[in-house]
């Protein structure tokens, strides 16, 4: 978290200094109203005067609340967060706006106040923990840097040594000597994001600001990480902001959500209604890619790509990937209308909203493939150095088939998929290609068998050469395995990248020059462009957004039907496997828990490990018709989080009283927190009382919610809902 401390980072332009040292008195208004963050018109540009990267950004986060930041890859939400910091990336300058944390222009701070705040008052969880983390230093000195950095934050030492524990142990991880010993490359990927966590909780800050730091963990860390960060935050009353390609993530943890296209927020309300009833053709666009654990779906994501800064002209910049646009689309810039209770920047938001957002069509089964397997691993047992990974793994991959590899982090997924691609060779067993074995090792296989099996590996920051263009890393491929002309291979370079939607103008640029999204799609190009039997790939949809997870996606699974292509695909994404796979195997500390058809893992697991990957699996809240208890009262109410399999029994009403809960149906949630429920779904109603009592509650602590999923036939209000 050196980083967050910022020594070399350049502070606010003098044009966001606009309330000087008056800023950095609390405004009164903003505490009164328990907004603890208040952010008004961000912009960010290049340079003093060059074009603008984000632009008219606001939104307010109260205390103990997350807003969720999403978008595609691109369109500004990691310059909005840095921002936050009162920090842009090279080149970049904040011209104009306000950050009041508590009061306080973060802005108008001086570079020295500034240092002061990050880390103690603001802290900031990067997406790639293995730069944020220091390798020559073990993970224990680097969390205790915090601490000297912030001593006041903390206390003594004393108290300095129970704070690093207590918070190793809110973000999962075993506080032993041992661990604190650590070097980051003796951790898994999930463990450094961990560890980034706790460094940024470990002075308990007023802010958190949350880079997609959960991109790299499985599901069951992921679960653990996200409820850390939602307690912390209640319990501290902590604002947080949430950057996240993974809607489904977002759909559980934050209470707002502002969607941002190209350097604006297009839409931003309360998750209810965001999720239930998108707006903006991108945000249905969005919510569209977003892959099912329910059933298999052909995933859509959305044509074209935005444009970037200095090329997005006049009018609406979405527009030319719009289905809805017309003329005055082009031409005029739309500005926020409210619309169903959200800020929305369409000309035609009304309009789009009176319409039902569009159905994924069922993916059909491919046919099953005969002959024998392409890859056959049995009874592989690998190590490094002295500590076992793998336990005799045995996993089959059938001609022109998808294998899905799953399980938590360090269960050994990565392992067995570098021992097949020759990358690690301490390992025992046999591992056959085609039917003939592969030699342990990448430098004992033929350059035959290097070309025909490819690996894409999942973090693209460290994959790609930095001193090399995106079309000198794509050729080289080409140069070591094709042998083409100089012509024959620009031509492919090229086709392959409009394949994983990439522009021709990339071929110039570098990778610090691209989003995280950018990098991949470049990784991905690179092991198609030499036309392969066998991919791995390792990840390779953790760091993108969900519209071009979905391109992807269909991209490898058109591959794999018109070249005959074979895949392993590792992934923490429970949700994604039935996309794309036929089969799933599950890795459990480096041995095999349960494998089978995708169906039977999914839907029926029989191993306790498997069911509790399921449990633990974020789900998009479903797309039905939000129906607000103040739509039948005339009052607003709160509206709180509830299970989908609590929502399709029929009609749930409860009278709610001063002093507790009357009569009729109800349903009481964990904490002790009693809520009344209004969900109509297409079963029969029935007036049938619950047979348990709900026990009597506080007022302060009574929550009311109603959700409606929409109906296959009219529902009447239900008799007496508008008396309370």
């Amino acid at each position: 978290m050196s980083e967050a401390r910022g020594a070399a980072v350049p502070g606010p332009t003098n044009a966001a200094r606009t309330e000087g040292a008056a800023s950095e008195r609390p405004a009164a208004s903003e505490q009164e109203s328990g907004v603890r963050l208040k952010v008004t018109g961000l912009e960010v540009r290049l340079g003093r005067s060059g074009p603008d990267v984000v632009r008219e950004v606001s939104f307010a986060v109260p205390a103990g609340e997350v807003l969720g930041l999403v978008g595609e890859s691109g369109s500004g939400k990691t310059t909005v967060a840095l921002a936050l910091l009162g920090h842009t990336r090279r080149g970049l300058r904040i011209t104009a706006g306000r950050v009041l944390l508590d009061g306080v222009d973060l802005l108008a701070l001086s570079p020295s106040a500034l240092r002061t705040a990050r880390g103690a008052r603001v802290s900031y969880v990067p997406q790639d923990p293995s730069s944020a983390l220091n390798p020559t230093l073990r993970v224990g000195t680097q969390i205790r840097e915090v601490l000297r950095a912030h001593a006041e934050a903390v206390g003594p030492a004393g108290r300095a040594d129970d704070r690093v524990t207590e918070v190793m142990r809110e973000a999962s991880l075993d506080p032993t000597p041992e661990m604190l010993r650590r070097y980051p490359h003796q951790l898994s990927g999930g463990q450094q994001q961990r560890i980034a966590l706790a460094m940024a909780f470990l002075c308990r800050p007023s802010l958190i600001v949350l880079d997609e730091p959960t991109t790299g963990l499985d599901v069951s860390t992921q679960r653990r990480v996200l409820d850390t960060v939602r307690s912390l935050c209640r319990s501290y009353g902590v604002a947080a902001v949430y950057v996240s390609h993974d809607l489904a993530v977002v759909s559980g943890l934050v209470s707002g959500v502002a969607v941002m296209y190209a350097g604006r927020i297009v839409e931003i309300g309360a998750t209810d209604r965001m999720f239930g009833e998108p707006v903006h053709p991108y945000t249905r666009g969005l919510i569209g890619a977003v892959p099912s654990p329910e059933r298999a779906q052909v995933l859509t994501g959305i044509d074209g790509q935005q444009p970037r800064p200095g090329r997005r002209g006049g009018g609406c910049s979405f527009a030319a990937r719009c289905d809805y646009a017309i003329d005055d689309c082009t031409a005029k810039t739309p500005e926020p209308v409210t619309v169903a209770g959200r800020s929305v920047r369409c000309l035609r938001a009304c309009d789009i909203h009176a319409t039902d957002a569009k159905r994924l069509p069922v993916m059909l089964d491919p046919p099953t493939a005969a002959g024998p397997p392409m890859l056959s691993v049995r009874e592989v047992t690998a190590s490094y150095g002295g500590t076992p990974v793998l336990s005799r793994v045995d996993l089959e991959v059938p001609p022109h088939a998808c294998v899905a590899v799953v399980g938590e982090s360090g269960s050994g997924k990565t392992t067995l998929a570098r021992c097949v691609a020759g990358l690690h060779s301490n390992w025992t067993g046999e591992i056959t290609f085609q039917g003939t074995p592969l030699a342990r090792g990448a430098r004992r296989r033929g350059k035959d068998v290097l070309r025909r099996v490819q690996y894409i590996f999942q973090n693209p920051y460290t994959s790609l050469n930095p001193r090399q263009t995106v079309g000198q890393i794509i050729d080289q491929q080409l140069t070591q395995f094709a042998g083409l002309s100089l012509r024959d291979r620009s031509a492919r370079v090229g086709a392959v990248l409009e394949d994983v939607a990439l522009g021709p103008d990339l071929l110039s640029s570098y990778p610090d020059q691209l989003s995280g999204g950018e990098r991949q799609r470049v990784a991905i190009a690179r092991a198609l462009v030499v036309q392969p039997e066998l991919l791995i790939c390792d990840e390779v949809t953790s760091s993108l957004d969900v519209s071009v997870q979905a391109v992807i996606v269909e991209l490898l699974r058109r591959i794999q039907r018109e070249r005959h292509l074979a895949m392993i695909f590792i992934t923490h994404n429970l949700a994604l496997v039935r996309s794309i796979a036929q089969s799933a195997v599950v890795l459990r500390q480096g041995a095999v828990a349960e494998s089978g058809p995708v169906e039977q893992i999914l839907e029926h697991p029989a191993d306790p490990y498997t069911q509790r990957l399921m449990a633990d699996m974020p789900k998009l809240a479903k797309a039905g018709k939000l129906w607000l208890l103040e739509q039948a009262c005339g009052r607003e109410c709160p509206v709180v989080d509830v299970p989908d399999d609590l929502l399709l029994t029929g009609v749930v009403l409860h009278d709610v009283l001063s002093a507790g809960v009357g009569r009729g149906r109800g349903l009481a949630l964990g904490g002790g927190v009693a809520v009344a429920l209004v969900g109509v779904a297409a079963q029969p109603v029935t007036e049938d009382p619950v047979p348990d009592r709900l026990g009597a509650i506080e007022p302060e602590n009574m929550q009311i919610a109603a959700r409606l999923v929409r109906p296959q036939r009219p529902v009447a209000v239900p008799p007496g809902l508008a008396d309370h």
